[in-house]
């Protein structure tokens, strides 16, 4: 599907409500290019960009809650001295693909 068919796509898909900010005119400059060059509108991509970072900052604050035996069995894994995995040493300790040869 093309850019130009799925941006009409969006567009024609009704909204619930609205909202507006305020912003600078550098600031709006800085959105409007962008917009340009993700082919969105800026409505499109303010929403797009706000929506994911939301999103992000919803997931870092994701709480779970254990009933005390798996609470204290989740502790103890954590607190336990890790599991030698030998192909995982040998992995980290050789030389990686960026690292400068000599």
């Amino acid at each position: 599907m093309s850019n130009n068919t799925e941006r009409k796509r969006r567009s024609t898909t009704p909204k619930g409500s609205r909202f507006s900010i305020r912003a600078s005119a550098v600031q709006k400059k800085v959105i409007a290019q962008a917009a340009r060059i993700k082919e969105v509108t800026m409505s499109e991509f303010v929403l797009e960009q706000s929506l994911t970072a939301a999103q992000q900052v919803i997931a870092d604050q994701a709480q779970f809650t254990l009933p005390r035996k798996q609470w204290k069995e989740f502790c103890a894994a954590l607190d336990a001295p890790p599991k030698p995995i030998p192909a995982l040493r040998r992995l980290l300790t050789k030389p990686g693909l960026f690292d400068a040869r000599r």
